[in-house]
């Protein structure tokens, strides 16, 4: 029987998923989102969370049990700096996931899993990069025009 025993195995040694989850956290804090499968992005959000409640603690015994997780400095100072003031007052759910159907290679679900609060900052950046491609894009587009009008015409056949 399975008394007590939570999470999923993910076909993987304890030490291995240990170093999953680890991976995964300190790419979604430092990402913001990323995309995996299902199963991975709901044992990562139960992994993820209560880093990020020990992180809105700010104290120094939570601080310290985070760093013991996440290994990436610098993710670790975005985490208790620019996340917790992002978060503010939220009681929790501060990821989303989101299914995105099935991966080609091997039908596995594919999810999207990210930070709830930096969902318009994220869309934000894809505006901008929209923007610019589109911009680009256009540019190319009116240079093949003048460069097509400023082709000589070496002579013209009198259609029949």
């Amino acid at each position: 029987m399975r008394h007590g025993v939570h999470g999923r195995k993910l076909k993987r040694t304890s030490a291995h998923k240990k170093a999953l989850l680890r991976n995964m956290a300190t790419s979604l804090l430092k990402h913001k989102r990323i995309h995996t499968t299902l199963a991975k992005a709901k044992e990562l959000r139960e992994f993820v969370e209560p880093i990020i409640t020990k992180a809105r603690k700010g104290d120094l015994h939570n601080q310290k049990l985070i760093m013991e997780v996440i290994k990436d400095k610098e993710t670790v100072k975005e985490l208790l700096s620019e996340i917790v003031t992002t978060i503010g007052d939220r009681k929790g759910g501060y990821t989303r996931i989101v299914r995105i159907g099935t991966r080609r290679g091997d039908g596995a679900e594919a999810a999207m899993i990210e930070l709830v609060d930096y969902n318009a900052v994220m869309n934000e950046k894809a505006k901008e990069s929209h923007e610019t491609k589109q911009k680009t894009k256009d540019a190319k587009a009116e240079q093949k025009r003048r460069d097509v009008e400023e082709a000589q015409v070496l002579e013209e056949t009198k259609k029949a």
